[in-house]
């Protein structure tokens, strides 16, 4: 007996509450599904559901045991895309990067990825981002989410490592130390704070907050409202995901935000140095146990980029 396939088919039933829906869920007809879900029962010795005219109940067994068939059957999806990665990738570097990071230093990452490791090396292939290699040089992928996103693929085996925010929640990697770059309040070009000698926090009393959702990384998003209070801003915030959302935002003169992107001449937006050490981005560098090399490159890069 297939013995994850049929755990498949537990779990389904339990998560839909119905045979029906469970074998819609799983692109298959129900019959093979409930005979699957018998076979899985005798050879187990326990009955793990109660079937009734209104869908399906655990019985106390199929509670106790549930648990332990979703890991056995997420384990299994992992082995499998492990397999896929391991398959499909070789010779490329799979990596990804926090949407603060700015797009200089991604390329800057990319570059020194190319250049520095073997083009033998093994990751993860890309689902998304930036694709770049050639002959004399390591294959790199790029991957651009929230940190949240980014910590669950290293987990998963899908990038080998990556560029958080900190803080947040890295159980289950490797991480490396903290790194702060410089990073700034952008506001709109005609706010009076754009045009005070000495602007303050107080002074952005009337715009929103555009900065990443919660859900991007609750730490994070957390002391950083958490810093806006203690400086006397209690302010409504909306959701920009990257600098682009933000600076479009602040253009149209509702919002100011914080962004690691330097000082330029974006039209609507102006640049202000508030609380420097305060506002500072903190990144750092996570990682499977083998992409040591890899991470040390990026650490490297990082620690340079934030003394320009």
């Amino acid at each position: 007996m297939d013995l994850v396939r049929h755990l498949r088919f537990f779990v389904a039933v339990a998560d839909e509450g119905h045979f029906g829906r469970a074998a819609a869920a799983l692109d298959m007809t129900q019959p093979p599904l409930s005979q699957g879900l018998r076979r899985l029962e005798q050879h187990l010795g326990v009955d793990l559901i109660h079937r009734t005219r209104q869908g399906a109940v655990l019985t106390s067994a199929g509670i106790q045991l549930l648990p332990r068939a979703r890991l056995l059957v997420d384990d299994a999806d992992r082995l499998h895309a492990e397999s896929q990665r391991i398959a499909n990738s070789r010779g490329a570097i799979h990596w990804g990067a926090t949407s603060a990071l700015p797009d200089g230093m991604v390329t800057a990452c990319v570059t020194a990825l190319r250049t520095r490791l073997p083009a033998d090396t093994h990751s993860a292939a890309a689902e998304s981002g930036i694709v770049d290699g050639n002959d004399s040089g390591a294959t790199v992928s790029t991957t651009i989410g929230t940190t949240v996103e980014l910590v669950n693929e290293v987990r998963a085996g899908v990038c080998d490592f990556a560029v958080v925010e900190h803080p947040a929640l890295v159980d289950g990697v490797a991480a490396g130390p903290v790194v702060k770059l410089p990073r700034w309040v952008v506001v709109p070009d005609d706010h009076r704070s754009a045009g005070a000698e000495r602007p303050t926090f107080p002074m952005l009393a009337g715009l929103a907050f555009a900065g990443p959702p919660r859900a991007a990384n609750p730490p994070a998003f957390d002391t950083v409202v958490d810093l806006l209070r203690e400086r006397g801003l209690d302010v409504p915030v909306e959701v920009a995901r990257d600098d682009r959302t933000l600076f479009a935002a602040v253009a149209a003169g509702t919002s100011f935000g914080l962004t690691a992107t330097p000082p330029s001449g974006t039209p609507g937006v102006a640049w202000l140095r508030l609380a420097p050490q305060a506002i500072a981005l903190r990144l750092r560098v996570i990682r499977r146990p083998e992409a040591a090399a890899h991470a040390d490159v990026i650490d490297r890069v990082l620690y340079r980029e934030r003394l320009r």
